[in-house]
């Protein structure tokens, strides 16, 4: 039984790196929208990619 919990756990451990990188990802990308959405949304109307959203 200790052999396999030896086994699950980096990949236990990967899998929680990995979502936490994904979530700060994520966040950072949610805090870049909050600060300057405004600025984003017209520079993507001014550029028409606003249209493809």
């Amino acid at each position: 039984m200790t052999s396999l919990a030896k086994i699950h756990l980096p990949s236990a451990v990967k899998y929680a790196a990995a979502v936490a990188v994904a979530a700060a990802a994520t966040g950072a990308a949610f805090a870049a929208w909050a600060a300057q959405g405004s600025d984003i949304l017209v520079t993507m109307i001014q550029s028409g990619l606003s249209w493809c959203f």
